[in-house]
């Protein structure tokens, strides 16, 4: 299935592209708790960035393996590199426009990060 999403303001657009039913995570971390985010990670390829690369900003922190993209507009992060997946890209699942209804939950313990890690790394695997 390929989705279309975006930041708030419209000025940041991506396409991704996933098979069904997907495999969403609801993690627990600070960042992710505060922010709202749903997590579909996906092979970097499968992620395509379809306008507004240079309305982007971007925040690393602690290990400086992750990169967060905000849009320097309206603040909102619609994608960013994970840390447990560096080769791919994981979609913010409430930016897309319309999300299929083949969808599985997966509580994810970030608060405790260094011990579920090995708990997402097959993500970006084929």
């Amino acid at each position: 299935m390929i989705a279309t999403g975006g930041c708030h303001c419209g000025a940041v657009r991506f396409q991704v592209e996933a098979e069904l039913p997907w495999e969403l995570e609801r993690c627990n971390c600070s960042v992710c708790s505060k922010s709202g985010y749903l997590h579909l990670i996906v092979p970097h390829q499968q992620f395509s960035l379809l306008q507004g690369e240079e309305n982007l900003t971007t925040y690393i922190f602690n290990s400086g393996v992750a990169k967060h993209f905000f849009c320097k507009t309206c603040g909102i992060k619609p994608f960013y590199v994970p840390r447990s997946n560096p080769d791919g890209m994981d979609v913010n699942v409430n930016c897309l426009d319309e999300v299929p209804t083949q969808v599985e939950f997966v509580e994810f313990d970030g608060r405790n990060w260094e011990k579920n890690a090995h708990k997402l790394a097959h993500k970006t695997q084929s």
